[in-house]
């Protein structure tokens, strides 16, 4: 191993950091949690559909029926006690594995920040972010720290730049650079919104939110990282998460990316914060700087920063697999998503199925409400992934059924991002016959323009 790299791994810097970002983040999950609770989203999303859409290779998690209530508890407990740090090792394991497995139930309810999250709180498992302000830190003095190795919050800087610079880059387009689509789509609809609504409908202020926010994508982890514009970039991380949180329904995501912008800041900002903390639930922090003062230097396996290293060079690599694949990335989505491409596209579509007895040439077209819910609906109409998995559900359902020779064709268009709609894919492919792959979808019909950029 390098020696450079040896040095850096024992690197030692101020605990303060890791343990605000541990305690911010843990909470932050708790409330997602309970909001998602709360608003009856486990019955609506994961109880009441009939059928849920998988990601290839993990068609094995489903959801667990009433049991899924238990999986959102055992969720939110462990983010709690990661919050506390309290058997902080096993608690960020199985928030992980729990939330993790709840967004893969149905891959309808993807969203990138639910992605961040998993991200996140894998890289937790290997960084010791319980060593300072934590019940574990407290109770077992050999385990307390004031200092932890610098790779270790430098990880955090660096996952937050992969997120940030790719969804910029994205935002290097045509659509979203020169037509200022699809905000010029969604921002006119804001007309509501006191003291907004009325700029909201003026063509120079969907480019300047356009620009604004490919700028502010690409630049602002490098403002975080540099000290004499730090708190300046911080002012604009707050501003441009408030108003986007004002904008549009994203929940808590825009409170977690400012919250974890604070991971850029010395200790000594950390350190105010912890002690106004400790003022506020009476705790003592004093004594807990003490114990840690007072106690040794700890090691960490080797095997955590090459880990976590390897994890974030595929996070670096995972955006560019799009360039495998033919055809317009916002049309074919091959490679589009877990790669930071953030509110890039407005797509509308129709997917009207047919099944059809290839013996006796007898067909019937589907309501696809009778499997799907209207969510569901919306999401298969656009996503080719989808659709295919959608036709496959039906041919195995009636075959189930005791019907025989089945094909299933669907009739499909699509628009993107203001365009007329077109057709989707050819009405006159069997997609019983296709299997779904990470081979490119040579089924779907070109899309009649072209968009320019990354």
């Amino acid at each position: 191993m390098n020696n450079r790299f040896i040095t850096y791994c024992k690197h030692q810097v101020e605990a303060a950091p890791l343990a605000v970002f541990r305690v911010f983040f843990g909470v932050m999950m708790v409330f997602s949690v309970i909001r998602f609770w709360s608003y009856g989203w486990i019955d609506k999303l994961y109880l009441q559909p009939s059928f849920s859409f998988s990601y290839y290779g993990f068609e094995w998690v489903q959801p667990l029926g009433i049991f899924t209530y238990g999986l959102f508890a055992v969720c939110g407990i462990s983010a709690l006690c990661v919050a506390l740090g309290y058997k902080y090792r096993v608690a960020v394991i199985f928030f992980f594995l729990s939330f993790t497995y709840i967004e893969l139930m149905d891959k309808t309810t993807y969203l990138n920040h639910y992605y961040f999250v998993s991200c996140v709180s894998f890289m937790m498992i290997f960084l010791p972010a319980h060593r300072y302000f934590s019940v574990d830190a407290y109770r077992n003095t050999s385990l307390a720290s004031f200092t932890v190795p610098r790779w270790t919050i430098d990880s955090l800087k660096v996952m937050l730049t992969i997120v940030y610079f790719y969804a910029g880059l994205a935002k290097l387009n045509s659509d979203w650079l020169v037509e200022a689509m699809p905000l010029k789509i969604w921002l006119p609809s804001k007309y509501d919104i006191p003291f907004l609504g009325d700029l909201m409908q003026q063509e120079w202020v969907h480019y300047a939110f356009s620009y604004g926010g490919a700028g502010y994508d690409l630049l602002i982890p490098f403002l975080l990282f540099y000290k004499r514009t730090r708190w300046f970039a911080f002012a604009l991380v707050v501003v441009f998460h408030v108003l986007t949180r004002v904008l549009f329904p994203i929940g808590i995501f825009p409170y977690v990316m400012i919250v974890s912008a604070l991971i850029f800041f010395d200790a000594s900002l950390h350190h105010k914060i912890l002690a106004f903390i400790s003022r506020l639930f009476k705790i003592s922090k004093e004594k807990i700087d003490a114990l840690a003062s007072h106690s040794t230097k700890k090691s960490i396996s080797r095997i955590a920063p090459i880990t976590i290293a390897v994890f974030l060079c595929i996070q670096a690599l995972l955006p560019w697999r799009y360039l495998a694949y033919p055809g317009e990335l916002f049309w074919t989505e091959e490679g589009y998503r877990f790669s930071w491409r953030v509110m890039l596209m407005e797509k509308a579509g129709y997917a009207q199925f047919t099944v059809k007895d290839t013996q006796s040439g007898k067909q019937f077209a589907i309501d696809n409400s009778d499997f799907l819910t209207p969510f569901q609906e919306k999401q298969m109409s656009t996503q080719p992934d989808l659709i295919l998995e959608y036709a496959h559900f039906l041919g195995n359902h009636f075959e189930a059924q005791g019907h025989q020779n089945i094909a299933v064709f669907v009739e499909s268009y699509v628009a993107l991002n203001g365009r007329l709609s077109q057709p989707y894919i050819d009405p006159k492919i069997d997609l019983m016959q296709i299997k779904d792959s990470f081979a490119p979808k040579d089924w779907l019909l070109p899309f009649n323009d072209k968009i320019e950029g990354l």
